[in-house]
């Protein structure tokens, strides 16, 4: 009978961990166990080794436990009674008697759904005849219906009218029944579903007001216009980021020249390394500098030329989300690795890395110069501060991953949303959160403040939050009441980006359905839509509020004109 030798065990565990990452473990268990002076030939073992031996075993011992159960020729072939664990740690007689109980189980459960089916027969049966007679009532309502129109009709032929009014009233039921508040923002007396087809038809960007930027070789993830120029960036998977100079009358066509973008190579060389993908990106208030976060786990910083100033490493894992502070001396990046970091951007160096999160770190976001709040899968919201060691503010509260935090104009109230399918409010003066946003029916991906309220350019216009969720919808929300104030259902797909136009009268939504919406947020309908060739990942407006990038999963990023 052939045994496994400790030394072909031990190399095979070596193995495991060279090939599962762990690489410090595998440097011990190779130093202590001397595997270089081991005499298997390396090259001869395939990938896995480990695993397909061990799974092996679990099979033989599946194997050996059932072959001796087959006494009932009505039972099939079926070894999927046992779990792994059990194999483990139970004998094979152990084993049989497990395989015995299900399978005598199983029967019973056999027995009960045939009784089920007969259950389910007899009320299909009735919801049948119940489904009739409700058909029926319908029927005879609308009757009624059809014959009280018919006579109002008669009645109104009858009288003069004034063509003008009944215009307006027509015009009126198109949109939505909304009262108009004096700050700008609507609110009806319940939350209105706005739809695509509550309103007149939205109008198709023409395809002479698009620009189309190609030159990515892989999908486009992320993109942010310069707030000071008519530069735009873009971040894909193809292991670049581009920086593209967008000139009002620029060439319509895809045929983007040399001359007006300029490529940041994450990777000498080819391009296209899944470890180098660009996650993030985001560019300093003077919109001199910009700041990209990559799968590679550095964080690098351009000049608006293209020239690589600095690689910030520290990260151990890859860089989900990346944001310079208002001053522009801070850069501040939360990574896989469960970490946030806050780099000296001149000094080029980590100022402080704060170590709290139990799951990689999925958000960041800037408080004030010195104070920000980070989210991660672990649930779990900390709002910290340099010089601290420990958070200024701990928000638990959300039952899933907190997907992003947001914080308002004024840095006062701090939005979360998660996978928990809720949004919430949070403040500085309470540990529980102010509001719970419970309308959702999916796990919502994002959040935007609007451009509105105090200490924003639109101080008399109201503040609202909007949420973009798997579930298709966009929803905005009243922060002070913590009530929907409307859903904004015109998506078929998940919705995986919002924004605000800087005036605070549209918003922007791009889908998985390909298509792009713009709203008035006044009239509480779809203005404008576009659809391109391919999932939308981000869409933003320029600092002008006249033009919308969204970047696509078919390696392209379109620039729309928008005008009103």
């Amino acid at each position: 009978m052939t045994s496994v030798t400790s030394v072909e065990l031990n190399y095979l565990v070596f193995r495991y961990l060279q090939e599962s990452g762990f690489t410090h473990s595998a440097f011990a268990l190779g130093y202590e166990a001397s595997i270089n002076k081991c005499p298997i030939d390396g090259n001869l073992v395939p990938p896995g080794a480990l695993i397909t031996f061990v799974q092996k075993g679990l099979q033989y011992l599946e194997m050996e436990a059932n072959l001796t159960c087959q006494s009932d020729p009505e039972l099939d072939e079926d070894f999927s009674f046992l779990q792994p664990l059990d194999l483990i740690t139970k004998d094979v007689y152990e084993l049989r008697q497990i395989i015995k109980e299900k399978r005598k189980n199983l029967q019973k459960d056999g027995d009960k759904d045939k009784d089920k089916e007969l259950d389910l027969e007899h009320e299909g049966e009735r919801r049948r005849i119940r489904d009739k007679e409700r058909h029926e009532r319908e029927k005879e309502r609308e009757k009624e219906k059809d014959k009280e129109r018919a006579e109002k009709d008669m009645e109104r032929e009858k009288q003069p009218e004034d063509h003008t009014d009944r215009e307006m009233v027509t015009d009126q039921e198109d949109k939505v029944n909304l009262k108009h508040k004096d700050n700008g923002v609507f609110v009806g007396p319940e939350p209105m579903d706005i739809s695509t087809t509550s309103t007149t038809q939205p109008c198709e960007i023409p395809s002479s007001d698009v620009t189309i930027l190609e030159g990515h070789t892989s999908e486009v993830c992320a993109c942010a216009w310069s707030p000071t120029g008519s530069l735009l960036a873009s971040g894909s998977g193809d292991s670049t980021a581009r920086i593209w100079t967008i000139v009002d009358g620029s060439s319509r066509s895809g045929s983007n020249g040399p001359s007006n973008v300029l490529v940041l190579k994450h990777v000498k060389g080819r391009t296209n390394e899944k470890s180098k993908d660009v996650t993030t990106l985001d560019w300093n208030g003077e919109g001199t500098l910009l700041a990209t976060g990559s799968y590679d786990g550095q964080a690098r910083i351009w000049s608006t030329n293209g020239e690589l100033r600095s690689t910030l490493s520290k990260h151990k894992g890859p860089i989900f989300s990346l944001k310079w502070n208002k001053k522009g001396d801070y850069l501040l990046t939360g990574s896989c690795d469960k970490t946030a970091i806050v780099w000296d951007a001149k000094a080029e160096e980590w100022k402080q890395q704060f170590e709290f999160h139990s799951g990689p770190t999925l958000d960041v976001d800037w408080r004030n110069n010195v104070s920000f709040a980070t989210s991660s899968t672990d649930n779990m919201i900390y709002v910290c501060k340099i010089g601290e060691n420990r958070p200024i503010k701990t928000f638990a509260g959300h039952q899933g991953e907190v997907n992003c935090v947001k914080w308002d104009p004024t840095g006062s109230l701090l939005a979360s949303c998660s996978d928990d399918i809720t949004a919430k409010i949070w403040s500085m003066k309470q540990d529980k959160f102010v509001h719970d946003l419970r309308e959702h029916a999916k796990e919502i991906y994002t959040i935007r403040w609007s451009p509105t309220g105090p200490g924003t350019s639109n101080p008399n216009q109201q503040l609202v939050l909007a949420s973009a969720s798997f579930d298709s919808t966009v929803k905005l929300w009243d922060v002070e009441l913590g009530k929907l104030l409307y859903s904004l259902n015109g998506h078929r797909d998940p919705v995986y980006s919002v924004a605000f136009s800087p005036n605070g009268e549209y918003l922007v939504s791009g889908s998985l359905d390909r298509s792009m919406h713009i709203w008035s947020l006044k009239e509480g309908k779809i203005v404008k839509t576009y659809t391109g060739n391919g999932g939308i990942f981000e869409v933003c407006w320029n600092k002008e509020g006249d033009k919308i990038a969204a970047c696509f999963a078919n390696n392209t990023v379109c620039v729309l004109d928008f005008r009103m």
